[in-house]
């Protein structure tokens, strides 16, 4: 479905970019995906290129009140750390990548259909529809440099990046990673909200 369709962008290891990819940005340089996997004592996500080969993972390790993660490439070799920054309106999330470049993603958390996160010290932007399950990356001048698409209906959580700027390859990991945590903490406050409304 991926492939084809103008509103979700996801597409599996193996089949074409989407179309609407295409269309607009051009055809990628390449594509990776991720697939998450839950554990009691961590959250594990294992990054894999087009022939499902595993070459990055991140690792969460629970309870973790700033749930810290580290993401590591196929040797075991440190890619970059997050962590997240608590008690704030804004979602935020620090990255330091291992040759000591950091950044952080800050996201007002009342954005619910239409958001943009700023990327301050890269000076990019992610634009993404939470509802459309898909994510576009941008440079400072406004060049793509990646699209994310969600899988609908994933037990695994599953997306794919579809990357036009090979060279931040590493960095862009490392804010996917960091986006799926702030769409599973979005979707945890949802689901806390839902049950105190059921429950009065």
């Amino acid at each position: 479905m991926g492939v084809f369709s103008k509103v979700h962008r996801f597409h599996e290891a193996g089949e074409a970019a989407n179309v609407n990819n295409v269309d607009q940005f051009g055809t990628p340089a390449y594509s990776l995906y991720t697939s998450t996997k839950v554990f009691t004592l961590h959250h594990h996500i294992d990054i894999t290129d087009g022939d499902e080969k595993v070459i990055y993972q991140a690792n969460t390790k629970f309870p973790s009140i700033h749930d810290k993660t580290d993401i590591t490439d196929a040797a075991g070799n440190q890619v970059a750390h997050i962590k997240r920054k608590i008690f704030t309106l804004h979602e935020r999330h620090f990255i330091t990548m291992a040759d000591g470049m950091s950044f952080e993603l800050s996201n007002e958390i009342f954005h619910i259909i239409k958001d943009i996160t700023n990327i301050e010290g890269l000076g990019w932007q992610l634009k993404g529809n939470i509802l459309g399950l898909n994510f576009e990356l941008y440079d400072g001048n406004g060049g793509i440099i990646a699209v994310i698409g969600q899988k609908l209906l994933s037990i695994h959580d599953k997306y794919c990046i579809d990357i036009y700027q090979k060279q931040h390859e590493k960095t862009i990991i490392a804010i996917l990673i960091a986006l799926q945590h702030m769409i599973r903490d979005r979707e945890s406050v949802s689901s806390a909200g839902s049950s105190s409304s059921s429950g009065n």
